[in-house]
């Protein structure tokens, strides 16, 4: 029924029973090659959250199979990859099972597996695993082969007798896959330029109409959140793709349009510091007159000074 909350799935062993996956050798990581699975298996609908790490590499010839994660439903073409930590909300809704042909990858990590290795604390800086599913990542051919690559390494690995050495080993290669996905998501921000240069110009347009002193006055400085929200894309990506842009964060760039009206207000006005402190939307003039010169080097009266001569 519509509304029912996900279903909680804990430890790999649980969304193995669940989803009939091949019983994984070890509690705390399993590899799966999608073409291995059972039709029954692929095409059932369910909606849950895991407390293990997700990551998916699928190839479709048919994008009949539809996901979704948060708000977002994303219908599935060949070499695309997804990222979920633990505590996402996510689903797969399936068409009939003999429209379905699949291949690809699943790794399910639970946190557990990195414990006392440096991957533990640098798997949460990834920004990819915030992404929402319309953010996936599209490979190229090249950049599916060097992934399925990896995929298979790691799969031989898990499928070895474990030895003192496996699990090092295999960290070792999903970092690598980790570092790769991180460079792949920079060429997709680059090579989807249009689109991307598109949300960049729709930005600028929120920034200048958040920043008339009506809505300012109504809704005060905007944040990451409510800027990254009226795009429809994460606050993770859209930072993430400013900064291959721009060199910016979407804080920096809500600073640098802040720093931008006020330059104007102090060479265009006669307002005071606190009056255009309080008209961009700071509650405290002093946090105005910080931020101002932290971006400049100089205090607003100085800048004003400077400018009039």
């Amino acid at each position: 029924m519509a509304g029912n909350p996900p279903l909680k799935v804990k430890g790999i062993h649980g969304l193995s029973q669940l989803r009939s996956l091949p019983e994984a050798k070890h509690p705390l990581i399993s590899v799966v090659n999608i073409a291995d699975l059972t039709d029954g298996t692929r095409s059932s609908d369910i909606t849950m959250t895991t407390d293990f790490y997700f990551i998916s590499m699928s190839r479709f010839t048919q994008a009949c199979l539809k996901m979704r994660y948060g708000q977002q439903e994303y219908d599935f073409d060949k070499g695309v990859m997804s990222f979920m930590a633990p505590g996402r909300v996510f689903s797969f809704n399936a068409c009939r099972e003999d429209e379905i042909n699949q291949s690809g990858w699943l790794l399910l990590l639970h946190p557990d597996f990195l414990w006392r290795h440096p991957l533990a604390p640098k798997i949460k800086q990834y920004e990819f695993f915030d992404y929402s599913v319309n953010e996936a990542l599209f490979l190229s051919e090249e950049e599916e082969q060097t992934v399925c690559g990896l995929f298979r390494n790691i799969e031989r690995e898990y499928q070895a007798n474990i030895d003192q050495f496996s699990q090092g080993i295999i960290i070792s290669l999903i970092e690598t896959l980790l570092g790769y996905a991180e460079r792949f998501y920079q060429r997709q921000f680059i090579t989807r330029k249009i689109t991307h240069h598109g949300i960049v110009d729709q930005l600028e347009a929120l920034l200048e109409k958040a920043f008339t002193p009506e809505v300012l006055e109504e809704k005060g400085i905007p944040t990451v959140k409510d800027i990254s929200g009226q795009l429809n894309i994460s606050p993770n990506y859209l930072s993430g793709l400013l900064k291959t842009l721009t060199g910016n964060s979407t804080q920096q760039h809500i600073q640098e349009k802040l720093i931008e009206k006020a330059k104007e207000r102090l060479t265009m006005t006669d307002l005071s510091v606190n009056e255009i402190a309080f008209e961009l939307g700071f509650e405290y003039p002093q946090s105005f007159s910080k931020l101002f010169k932290t971006k400049t080097n100089i205090s607003p009266l100085e800048f004003r000074k400077a400018s009039r001569f």
